[in-house]
């Protein structure tokens, strides 16, 4: 017995491979139910009593399993359902320099849409500036540029003290060198001109 996919991928369903190849496929819960008699039925007169009984079971215990995991699974991993992280943005009163400073830390050329924003493509996230200007007209009050003390940036490096050595010429504030941490990775933080803490770090080896 063994799971794999639809032709059209759009549910799971479990194959059980009977002799004769004889093949019967659960497609879902409604189909579960709605099939189980008339399958049971057709096993039992393919097979001999001893082995009819077996496949019965054993088709009841796969039942019951198949139910259960559709009942996990009702509500699969979907962006529609559940938040994705994708932007961290930082409000700034200084967009330029800001850009400026991760352009040849991150090695990436700033993406701008107007002259109040601009974004780096990480790969995996975005970072995002934004200016303090423009966010007081969109919603005053919300931000406070070079204000942040809670939150850390913190970016996957490979060769963390080559990384170290590249950027103590642009780095002006350093907080930790490399250092292994607690939990088994190495890292070292600086600030960038707003004082937002940067953490690069490397995997154990």
């Amino acid at each position: 017995m063994r799971q794999v996919l639809s032709r059209n991928q759009s549910r799971p369903f479990r194959e059980f491979f009977l002799p004769n190849n004889f093949r019967i496929a659960l497609v879902d819960r409604n189909s579960l139910f709605r099939n189980r008699n008339t399958m049971i039925s057709k096993i039992s007169q393919r097979l001999t009593p001893t082995a009819s009984a077996l496949v019965v079971l054993s088709a009841i215990i796969s039942l019951g399993w198949a139910v259960n995991r559709l009942s996990i699974n009702n509500n699969p991993s979907n962006p529609v359902l559940n938040p994705r992280l994708v932007n961290t943005c930082l409000v700034s009163d200084n967009v330029g320099r800001l850009v400026s400073f991760y352009e040849p830390i991150l090695r990436l050329k700033a993406r701008w849409s107007g002259e109040f924003y601009a974004e780096f493509q990480t790969g995996v996230g975005v970072l995002a500036i934004f200016s303090e200007k423009a966010q007081e007209k969109y919603i005053p009050g919300s931000t406070e540029a070079a204000k942040n003390k809670s939150i850390i940036l913190e970016f996957r490096v490979f060769g963390l003290d080559q990384e170290y050595s590249r950027l103590k010429g642009l780095v002006n504030t350093w907080v930790k060198p490399p250092t292994k941490t607690p939990w088994g990775t190495r890292s070292m933080y600086f600030r960038d001109p707003d004082g937002n803490l940067v953490d690069y770090y490397e995997l154990p080896k």
